[in-house]
C-alpha cells in the first residue's frame, strides 16, 4: 500500500504546491543494496564470516540489516561499540574478504528486484537522469554495473570510497551535480533511514521502499515523502 506524506501532482519540473514538493523529478537517484538489488543473503553471510574470522560472536540479522547503508567502518562501530577503531578496521577488512569470496563462489545471485530493470528502462526513455548513491565500494558497484548491463545507464555513480558515510549528503549532492541538476529537481530512492536522512540533508525529495532492510516506520520517521511497497507504486510516483 502506498503511503504518501504530502506528495501532490506537479505543475512543472521541481514545482511545489502549498509548499509540498511535486511528484515528477528530472534527477532520480537510487540506493543500490536493498533498493535495486537483492543482496541481503550475501551481506548477511559475509558479515557472519567476518565476525567468525575475528573470533567474535556474529551479530543477529536484525542488527546487520539496521546498519546496511553505512560505510563499513561506521557499520562495525555500531555493531561492536565497545571495540577500538583498530578492531573496526580489521572487521571491515574481514568483511570485504568474505564478501568477495562468497561472490566468487557464486552462492548468492544479487538479482534485481522484480520490475526494477523495466522501471530503469522506462525512466531512461522518459528522459530522467539516473544516478546511484550507495554505501558500497566502487569495486562492488562496478561489478553490479557489469553484471546487470548498466554501462551508460547512470550519469553518476557515487560510492563510499570517496564520500562520508550516509546520512551525510555529500554523495547525493555530487550525484545531482553530475546530472546538472539542483536538489529541488531531484528525488532519492532508498530502503534505509540513512537514505531518507541523506535526502533531507541535501534538500531533495525522498521515497522509501519497503522491500529492503529498514521497516516502513523507520523510513517515515526519517522524513520520507512517500513509502512504497512495490515497483508498480514507485513507477506511479516517478512517471505520473
Amino acid at each position: 500500500m502506498l503511503r504518501l506524506a504530502g506528495f501532490q501532482r506537479r505543475h512543472g519540473p521541481g514545482a511545489r504546491s502549498g509548499g509540498v514538493r511535486a511528484l515528477s523529478y528530472r534527477v532520480v537517484v537510487f540506493d543500490c543494496d536493498g533498493t535495486l538489488v537483492d543482496s541481503a543473503a550475501l551481506i548477511l553471510a559475509a558479515m557472519e564470516r567476518a565476525f567468525v574470522a575475528a573470533r567474535r560472536e556474529p551479530p543477529p540479522e536484525t542488527l546487520v540489516r539496521n546498519i546496511v547503508g553505512l560505510t563499513l567502518v561506521n557499520a562495525m562501530a555500531v555493531l561492536v561499540p565497545d571495540a577500538e577503531v583498530e578492531e573496526h578496521l580489521h572487521l571491515a577488512e574481514h568483511y570485504k574478504t568474505a564478501f568477495a569470496t562468497l561472490r566468487a563462489e557464486g552462492h548468492h545471485d544479487e538479482a534485481l528486484f522484480p520490475g526494477i530493470g523495466e522501471l530503469l528502462d522506462d525512466l531512461d526513455e522518459a528522459g530522467r537522469l539516473l544516478a546511484i548513491a550507495t554505501g558500497k565500494s566502487r569495486r562492488g558497484l562496478e561489478h553490479l554495473v557489469e553484471k546487470h548491463g548498466w554501462g551508460g545507464r547512470f550519469v553518476s555513480l557515487q560510492t563510499s570510497d570517496v564520500h562520508p558515510s550516509k546520512p551525510h549528503p555529500a554523495m547525493l549532492l555530487q550525484a545531482i551535480s553530475d546530472a546538472g541538476g539542483r536538489p529541488e529537481e531531484a528525488v532519492m530512492i532508498g530502503d534505509t533511514s540513512y537514505d531518507i536522512a541523506m535526502a533531507k540533508a541535501a534538500a531533495a525529495a525522498a521515497i522509501g521502499v519497503s522491500w529492503g532492510h529498514h521497516a516502513p516506520i523507520l523510513l517515515r520517521d526519517a522524513g520520507a515523502d512517500a513509502v512504497v511497497d512495490d515497483v508498480a507504486e514507485l513507477r506511479a510516483l516517478l512517471l505520473p
